[in-house]
């Protein structure tokens, strides 16, 4: 009994470390009013609360990220969300002004959340939908690395040993899941890779389930395809990670 009471101390223990390295995080949320004349804005992001130099990071690369997404109106350089909600505002009511029959209305949606974090990594994705007009809206999805213990954001290519050895993985990972002949061309089966070729999509993020490769829609494939996403396993992974998992 006491070796049993003993091995259950060791494993709340190692867990309460565990849960120790887990940034905390509040919902950070921005609706616009509800009027006529005004465009839809809806974002929900996470804001990282802990008192260490990664959660700065973190909180202005997804502003960054959202203010991006919300800029229309170059006259304003938005320094915050509001700001950028402003220039989203400005660019639907000058729009309006132009063209005042114009019945279509604009909104943008906005949400981001952890997808996934470990000892040495967290990611985080931000998704959004916009519409400004036109046959259809426009969706995006952004994933954001961080180095927690460098408290540095990790640029893409800097996740892998070797991209270039990573890349010719992928391909055939890519290749297995599409059903795309082996040594047949990239676009043997409609895929639109430039110039024919293989290439990793701008978006590369951990999830639970592993490293997604997200290639937006026009990115590969056309509007109606939606995107084409690939997940590659943890355990498949490790020869090409710089960044192994950890608990």
């Amino acid at each position: 009994m006491k070796i049993r009471f003993a091995y259950l101390l060791i494993v709340l223990f190692i867990w309460n470390c565990e849960k120790d390295d887990r940034l905390t995080f509040e919902p950070l949320k921005f609706t616009t009013e509800n009027c006529n004349s005004c465009p839809k804005v809806t974002i929900q992001i996470p804001k990282a609360l802990d008192d260490k130099p990664i959660s700065n990071i973190i909180n202005n690369s997804v502003n960054e990220e959202v203010i991006s997404l919300l800029i229309y109106d170059d006259e304003i350089e938005a320094t915050n969300i509001e700001e950028a909600i402003q220039s989203f505002k400005n660019g639907y009511l000058e729009l309006k002004k132009m063209y005042p029959d114009e019945p279509v209305g604009w909104e943008a949606d906005i949400e981001g959340k952890v997808t996934y974090e470990d000892k040495n990594i967290l990611t985080i994705q931000v998704s959004s939908y916009s519409f400004t007009g036109g046959a259809h809206g426009f969706s995006s999805t952004r994933f954001l690395n961080f180095d927690k213990a460098k408290g540095l954001e990790i640029e893409t290519m800097e996740l892998f040993n070797d991209p270039l050895e990573f890349q010719s993985f992928a391909e055939g990972k890519f290749r297995d899941q599409e059903k795309i002949p082996a040594n047949g061309s990239i676009n043997a089966t409609g895929f639109m890779f430039e110039d024919d070729e293989f290439y990793l999509p701008e978006n590369i993020g951990f999830t639970q389930e592993g490293l997604q490769l997200f290639y937006e829609q026009y990115e590969v494939a056309s509007y109606a395809d939606g995107p084409i996403i690939l997940t590659l396993k943890f355990k498949e992974l490790e020869p090409y990670l710089k960044f192994k998992k950890t608990l």
